[in-house]
């Protein structure tokens, strides 16, 4: 049987999710209502973070297909994954056009020689401009320098949603055979029989985890044929050798796995046996065969201190709270999740280093959904030195905002030591493209759905490091802080909130310390949240007033991240997420200022 290796690559989701899940069900790999996006939080956000293998079967074809994350916190998944496929299949919605990082996962896929299918997808849409789209997308190609066959590449126009592909615009909406028949017609499929005959070579890319079977390596068989029981000489890229054997093999049949007992040049396979496997070793039996090149992955790009949590809730709510249970936990992510940079300071504290907020924030979202409890400090962004210059990691922007907000959101940003780099009108809206440093975005976000009421796409790309560019202020609020312990009364609040924005409700629990709010005209103030009303012998009509509470802004990890100021904690159970100062008494912050 013939063997195909395609990935799905694309800016965030843009429905390739849909399209691969509406693949699987047409040719049988999946039954109704089962979808790649198997995670929890994939469903919540509606975005992929982890990267997927599939395998389906079409005219006598064995198709692989790995479904890659779209956002740029993910990067690192995707750029291993290209390296071990023969094609991809770029999703391009067709009424935004290429996004930032259409162009990073493009510009990885040209520079491997990969020639892409381009999939203009959600044609459907009212403000769809195909047309458009396929000349942007050539703009593209030819602005990351493709070669000539690159850039003449074949174009299919889909509905995912609907699952019906077609050549030409004006095609019969039918199914999606149009989309399979371009890949078996595009993508050159392994010659098993010639390359099966050579010693075993297989690279891994990616790595996954099973309780029983411990380390998994999920790998590429470039040559040879893989057999469970088989006796390896595993390599590393500098030329390092080590004996290992594989107890079991797996291949993937739809989104299940399967036991087999030999694998053949072409397929992607999972091995277990290897228990320190990792990215980009190669795998053989012929010690004379040379390592292949390595797999890089992408620098981190800022930081952020995980402590265990000792404010005065600790360990009501968490399972695991010690600081040898969080070690354990990360050392475990660390097996899988290769974007992640974690150091072990001191017996208490770890500094944990990742691509973006959302890197860190799922991180902290899966610790806290599997019962654990600590704290964390404000993000920092690495800082780096070479040659005598300081250097800093920058980020492309881009937004596509209605008209109107466009001069807000180039002041706010251009505060925060952004630079406009280009502006491009259709219609009613704007997409601007600016750079500016990692720091400047920390934060921004929610002020960005503010500034656009909802209406602004924000999408961002890391670019590289580039010099230092000094002071930023970004905090123009003050924290309210909690002078009081105990539960927090509606009467207490509703005097508040006309100092701020409110974190909490009435009766949610607070201690002294707790920051319960911010301030708008920036400076920190103490308040007592638990504070009654005084009662009197007097009562008439007019003495109560009626006390209107206004929403409070109920914090989340990633809101936690964005609002934090650099004194202060945000502590995450598995119930709750709370902000507070480092120092909780008024003393203790006194001290640690006079320091």
């Amino acid at each position: 049987m013939e063997i195909r290796n395609i990935a799905i690559i694309a800016h965030v989701d843009h429905g390739k999710t849909t399209l691969t899940d509406a693949i699987m069900k047409q040719t049988g790999a999946a039954a109704e209502g089962v979808s790649m996006d198997s995670n929890a939080l994939e469903h919540e956000r509606g975005i992929t973070i982890y990267s997927k293998n599939t395998s389906i079967e079409y005219k006598g074809t064995k198709i692989n297909i790995v479904d890659t994350p779209g956002h740029s916190d993910f990067g690192s998944e995707v750029e291993r994954v290209l390296r071990s496929i023969d094609s991809v299949l770029l999703i391009v919605d067709a009424q935004e056009g290429p996004m930032p990082q259409t162009r990073f996962v493009l510009k990885k896929s040209l520079e491997l020689g990969l020639k892409p299918i381009v999939v203009l997808n959600k044609i459907d849409k009212p403000a769809a401009d195909p047309a458009r789209a396929e000349d942007q997308v050539l703009e593209l190609f030819l602005e990351l320098g493709a070669s000539d066959e690159q850039s003449d590449f074949t174009t299919v126009y889909a509905i995912g949603r609907e699952g019906v592909a077609m050549k030409k615009l004006d095609d019969e909406r039918k199914d999606l055979t149009p989309l399979l028949d371009v890949i078996l017609e595009h993508v050159e499929p392994t010659s098993s029989d010639v390359e099966s005959a050579k010693p075993l070579k297989l690279q891994t890319f990616n790595l996954a985890y099973d309780n029983f079977l411990g380390r998994l390596a999920i790998a590429r068989v470039y040559e040879g044929v893989a057999k469970a029981g088989q006796a390896v000489i595993v390599k590393k890229p500098d030329g390092t050798s080590r004996n290992a054997k594989i107890t079991k093999l797996f291949t993937f049949k739809g989104l299940e796995r399967v036991d087999v007992p030999e694998a053949v040049a072409g397929d992607i396979v999972i091995v277990a046996g290897i228990d320190d496997a990792y990215i980009g070793e190669t795998i053989t039996t012929d010690a004379a065969i040379e390592a292949m090149p390595a797999i890089a992955i992408d620098e981190p790009t800022i930081t952020v201190n995980f402590l265990v949590n000792n404010s005065p809730f600790a360990g009501r709510e968490g399972k695991y709270v010690t600081s040898r249970q969080l070690r354990e936990y990360l050392e475990r992510e660390l097996e899988v999740n290769v974007g992640l940079k974690v150091d072990f300071v001191s017996p208490d504290a770890f500094k944990v280093s990742g691509r973006g907020e959302l890197h860190i924030a799922i991180l902290l979202e899966n610790m806290r959904r599997a019962g654990y409890e600590m704290q964390v400090s404000q993000p920092q962004v690495i800082i780096r030195e070479e040659e005598g210059q300081k250097l800093e990691p920058y980020e492309e922007v881009t937004i596509d905002t209605p008209t109107e907000f466009q001069g807000s959101i180039i002041e706010r940003l251009g505060t925060r030591a952004f630079v406009l780099q280009n502006l491009i009108q259709h219609g009613d809206t704007v997409r601007l493209t600016l750079e500016g440093p990692t720091r400047g975005l920390l934060g921004y976000r929610n002020q960005f759905v503010v500034d656009t009421k909802g209406e602004g796409i924000l999408s961002t790309r890391v670019i590289g490091f580039k010099p230092y560019a000094g002071e930023i202020k970004k905090r123009q609020v003050g924290s309210m802080i909690s002078m009081a312990s105990g539960k927090a009364l509606g009467y207490a609040l509703w005097g508040m909130q006309e100092r701020g924005v409110l974190y909490i409700i009435p009766a949610t629990e607070v201690y002294e310390g707790m920051v319960v709010g911010n301030t708008s005209k920036g400076e920190e103030m103490v308040v007592n949240p638990t504070k009654g009303k005084n009662q009197s012998n007097v009562r008439s009509s007019g003495m109560d007033e009626a006390i209107n509470l206004v929403p409070a802004f109920t914090l989340t990890i990633e809101r936690g991240l964005e609002v934090m100021s650099d004194d202060e904690y945000l502590e995450i159970t598995p119930l709750s997420v709370r902000l507070r100062k480092q120092g909780l008494t008024e003393s203790d912050r006194a001290k640690s200022k006079r320091s």
